[in-house]
């Protein structure tokens, strides 16, 4: 009988100051439910977290270091969306 291996988890912590959670690292769970404990157990021991995200790696779709230029080439083209692109009125001193 060979033992199953139980799915990695990325959790994601919201701080007490905080309004977005932040990758924290990952863990191995036998699912959701002991995937938020084990993070919280692991995560938060100095009650830093108001808020805990857990997601099955396997779920994740990202995008591949590889592809940088197709991927974000358009971007370039799109100069307005650059603060560059603003003139700042002298009125304003903390930008």
């Amino acid at each position: 009988m060979t033992r199953k291996e139980w799915p990695l988890w990325e959790v994601f912590i919201r701080g007490q100051r905080g309004l977005s959670h932040r990758h924290v690292g990952s863990l191995h769970a036998a699912d959701a439910e002991m995937a938020v404990k084990n993070a919280r157990d692991v995560y938060t021991r100095r009650n830093e977290g108001v808020s805990i995200w857990v997601v099955e790696a396997a779920k994740i779709t990202a995008s591949d270091p590889a592809d940088k230029e197709a991927m974000y080439d358009p971007a370039e083209s799109k100069v307005y969306r650059h603060p560059t692109f603003f003139d700042i009125p002298d009125e304003i001193k903390a930008m």
